[in-house]
């Protein structure tokens, strides 16, 4: 019986070494190292496909070219500020394109994020501030959508929605391994074993107060546990997990209250 090959491991067609950014597979390999595609190979940043043609694999392109889109056009994240609680083209406010390595994907997704979200302020007798939504629950969330989506799903990309009182974030294909909305903070499954090791290499550059994370990904299974208790303390109210047909897991996270006191 052959060993079964994920998805992200799987080579890309009319890809090759050369289609690799140094700057970005160099994270991986050192700076200094002499035999760099070797450990390409053995990381499985490079592999063979069945006529024996070394390609790139889906997790490589994914952390190593600074454009997978152009070999896998769903790989990137929408993002957009709508004004009010509707999804309504008519009042949107801002709207990005997030392309590039998925790492980096990540941080201009934080980015906008923090700049459209509301920070509310209470005078108690020190002036606190009061995010609309916890920085690290929408981290740990949005980390969780590039690692664990299904990117073998075609015309399916990562969706960020912003309201005035909630935050959407919609990730192509089912839940993994039986995993279940109600197991979700239970079980520990990933669909891509091979990118979660590489995102676990990545620091979060910057993003260390914010997410309390010192890498993008630590693998103990406790982001959605994170998601649960950040979510609640400020805003008092549960995130909503929903699998959408069998195809598409949403998350909301509502937004804390304003405060109206003094």
């Amino acid at each position: 019986m052959k060993p079964l090959i994920r998805f992200d491991e799987q080579p890309v067609p009319e890809t090759s070494f050369t289609d690799l950014d140094p700057a970005l597979w160099r994270r991986f390999v050192g700076a200094e190292t002499e035999e760099p595609v070797t450990i390409l190979r053995k990381m499985k940043i490079l592999t063979n496909d069945e006529m024996g043609q070394e390609r790139v694999s889906v997790a490589g392109l994914l952390m190593c070219t600074q454009r997978p889109t152009e070999w896998l056009p769903s790989a990137f994240i929408q993002a957009v500020r709508y004004r009010g609680v509707e999804q309504d083209s008519n009042y949107q406010i801002d709207a990005q394109e997030i392309h590039g390595p998925v790492d980096e994907q990540v941080r201009y997704a934080m980015k906008f994020v923090q700049r459209n979200m509301r920070v509310a302020a209470r005078k108690t007798p020190a002036r606190i501030e009061i995010p609309q939504f916890s920085l690290r629950a929408v981290f740990e969330a949005i980390v969780n959508a590039v690692a664990h989506r299904d990117y073998s799903v075609y015309g399916s990309k990562i969706r960020l929605f912003l309201f005035d009182d909630r935050l959407e974030l919609y990730s192509p294909g089912p839940l993994p391994n039986s995993v279940t909305v109600d197991s979700l903070a239970l079980r520990q499954s990933t669909r891509n074993e091979l990118l979660t090791r590489l995102l676990a290499r990545c620091s979060v550059e910057g993003m260390t107060q914010e997410t309390g994370r010192a890498f993008l990904m630590e693998r103990r299974g406790d982001g959605v546990p994170i998601i649960l208790k950040e979510t609640r303390r400020l805003a008092g109210r549960d995130p909503v997990y929903q699998l959408i047909d069998d195809a598409e897991l949403m998350l909301v996270l509502p937004s804390a209250e304003p405060d109206d006191g003094p």
